[in-house]
């Protein structure tokens, strides 16, 4: 059983409490961990469910809207990561914190990039767990509307779907998440570092020209064959896309 590194006494602090709605879901195979983290965030006033295999979560996602799910990656019947895959087509706001003893760099890359907003590895603190919890249920919150617009541009997160002018336009997960991430903050520059942070969930580093490569990918699939450009670079700033 991977514990946190230090198991906190849950009522010698206040606390911050989340909405009364907000639920989450804990897939993990190991019960007892499982099991703990439920008491944990159950003293947090969460609505705590557990799912011990993939094709359960799987199930429950299709069946209740949770606000949170925090998945382990070493799970049967559907591992973790090829789970992340099948949520977003029934699930594309949900917002997914990975806990896992998987503590490699491409693991990492692999699980932000195919869908999860977080990453946590065993052993960890509960604390921080809450605390990033907390973070990914506002940011849902603050973002939760199914359709963004920016002029004829429209992404429906709802269907995962992109449309200018009434063309569909096909994004891979990671564009889709670029993409939308810019027009949650339309007609405000971001930097390459907000975009990094946000979209890939890693520090920025300035040797890196990932988020350019990104950004092009993006912008020839939504504005080549358009006379107005939506997304534009603020020269040695960032990007923003705006219709005006």
């Amino acid at each position: 059983m991977e514990m946190p590194e230090a198991i906190p006494s849950l009522q010698t602090r206040p606390v911050v409490h989340p909405t009364p709605a907000a639920q989450v879901l804990v897939a993990d195979d190991d019960i007892p961990l499982a099991h703990f983290l439920r008491r944990g965030l159950e003293s947090n006033k969460y609505d705590v469910r557990l799912a011990h295999d993939g094709e359960t979560t799987l199930q429950e996602i299709s069946a209740t809207r949770y606000g949170l799910l925090i998945l382990d990656l070493n799970l049967p019947k559907i591992d973790g990561m090829a789970l992340l895959g099948r949520l977003r087509p029934i699930a594309p706001n949900l917002p997914v914190l990975v806990l896992t003893a998987r503590s490699g760099v491409e693991d990492r890359i692999m699980a932000l990039d195919g869908g999860a907003d977080d990453y946590m590895v065993k052993p960890f603190s509960f604390q921080e767990l809450v605390a990033r919890s907390r973070a990914l249920l506002r940011r849902n919150r603050r973002t939760s509307g199914t359709v963004l617009q920016v002029g004829d541009l429209i992404l429906n997160r709802a269907e995962f779907r992109v449309e200018r002018a009434g063309k569909n336009i096909e994004l891979t997960a990671k564009e889709f998440a670029l993409l939308e991430y810019l027009m949650v903050n339309a007609r405000c520059t971001v930097t390459r570092a907000m975009i990094m942070e946000e979209v890939w969930k890693t520090p920025y580093d300035g040797k890196t020209n990932l988020v350019d490569v990104y950004i092009k990918y993006v912008r020839d699939k939504v504005d080549t064959d358009f006379a107005c450009k939506l997304l534009r670079t603020a020269r040695g700033i960032g990007y923003v896309i705006s219709d005006n």
